[in-house]
């Protein structure tokens, strides 16, 4: 997936200078073709959504593994700044974006979704009904995502008229779409609970004439302007490699490093497991690569024990995401040799966990508020006629102990205004 030869890189006659990023033979699109950048090496690029580094934007510090250079893989980030700036919130990470689509769509950025006077007002006028279907509800990132769509539905004089949970299981997403299917909401927002499994179902929602805004993923078989409007993503790609390079300074020199994987087809952490090996390859060679595999969040944690008795002399664990990472931690209790963990998305436990620094040295933080604005702004935008790209994508936010608390407060923390009735399937 992150190896394409597309005919738009600058070897090849490339017309938006900056389109893609060189690693040896791999080419990775960025997020915002002609950004400028503030330092940029073979291995790594970083631009300013405000092109003055001192500019008027709320700042973090950069984490010092990440500024310590090239000791874990990374170059400077902040080199070309003016002294005494930091850089943004929003570009901590590598604001471009690392990773394509599910059929290897370029990403477009958020900036493009932006609905106008006229359109929110046709909005109004029409008081449309949106449904979210979600894999879970239970998380902080289901939490923020809901507010974040409700707030921007809001905007638009939309509501939410239902919100499901899933409970991870395709079954369950099925029958929820059906009874979404005559329910006839004007637009539903999800995220899809595997790929193949579910694809038939949510195709059904296209021919029953609701519009379908996915997140992060769409299903097989299923086609952008036929039958669905976008899918609005975090780039997971770009995730694994923050989650990598956040981990690597932790690791001795001939270190086992294992990846906690998602046995189910789901392309985000598909995406974050490939970037994370992918980077380990690249940068840290030395470090020998095992897996395990767990079904569901809830059974991380027995898997991750089971893993840590045959293998005590583990370095480090990277888990795909914060829910089965939170639930891993009670299998390090006990141990004389405690692993170091990073994850993505920083929900409150994780970043209680961070900020002690124990055991969890990373986090790849989601924007999971920001994404779901811009998913129910794509939902608009395409119930009032407009066309929308195909794939809008959001970069992630490397956080350590050393930011936790200014990240969390600015990608997360309990939003004030969430509360709804959850259908459980």
């Amino acid at each position: 997936m992150d190896r394409i030869g597309h005919a738009a890189c600058p070897r090849r006659g490339c017309q938006l200078a900056g389109c893609c990023r060189e690693d040896g033979d791999d080419r990775r699109l960025s997020l915002q073709p002609a950004q400028p950048a503030v330092a940029q090496s073979p291995r790594s690029a970083v631009a300013l959504a405000n092109p003055n580094p001192c500019g008027r934007f709320d700042s973090i510090q950069l984490p010092a593994e990440v500024a310590d250079g090239r000791s874990n893989g990374m170059q400077r980030a902040d080199a070309a700044m003016p002294p005494g700036c930091v850089l943004p919130v929003s570009s901590v990470a590598r604001p471009l974006v690392a990773g394509l689509g599910p059929h290897g769509e370029r990403p477009a950025s958020p900036e493009l979704l932006r609905p106008s006077a006229d359109m929110l007002e046709r909005a109004r006028e029409r008081a449309f009904r949106v449904a979210i279907v979600l894999h879970t509800t239970a998380s902080d990132w289901a939490q923020r995502q809901i507010a974040g769509i409700k707030a921007g539905l809001e905007q638009a004089g939309a509501v939410v008229v239902d919100i499901v949970d899933c409970g991870y299981d395709p079954a369950t997403q099925i029958a929820a779409i059906e009874r979404l299917v005559l329910s006839k909401p004007d637009a539903v927002i999800s995220i899809p609970v595997g790929s193949t499994a579910v694809a038939a179902a949510f195709r059904k929602l296209a021919v029953a004439g609701i519009k379908l805004v996915l997140l992060d993923n769409a299903p097989s078989g299923l086609l952008q302007e036929t039958d669905y409007v976008s899918v609005i993503s975090s780039d997971n790609f770009g995730l694994g490699q923050i989650a990598a390079s956040l981990i690597s300074p932790h690791i001795r020199q001939n270190g086992t490093v294992c990846v906690a994987a998602y046995n189910v087809d789901f392309f985000a952490t598909a995406q974050r497991e490939i970037a994370f090996g992918k980077w380990m390859r690249h940068e840290r060679p030395d470090i020998t690569l095992t897996q395990l595999k767990f079904e569901v969040p809830a059974n991380a944690g027995s898997a991750v024990g089971l893993y840590l008795d045959a293998n005590p002399d583990l370095d480090g664990l990277f888990v795909v995401w914060d829910e089965p990472a939170v639930a891993s931690l009670p299998a390090f209790s006990g141990r004389s040799r405690i692993p170091v963990m990073t994850t993505v998305d920083l929900g409150s436990a994780i970043a209680e966990a961070l900020r002690e620094g124990t055991i969890v040295k990373g986090v790849a933080a989601q924007r999971p508020f920001e994404q779901g604005e811009i998913a129910a702004a794509a939902a608009i935008v395409g119930l009032t006629g407009n066309a929308v790209p195909p794939w809008i994508v959001l970069p992630g936010v490397a956080v350590t102990s050393g930011n936790v608390a200014e990240v969390y407060e600015h990608v997360g923390g309990a939003p004030s205004f969430y509360s709804a009735d959850v259908t459980r399937g």
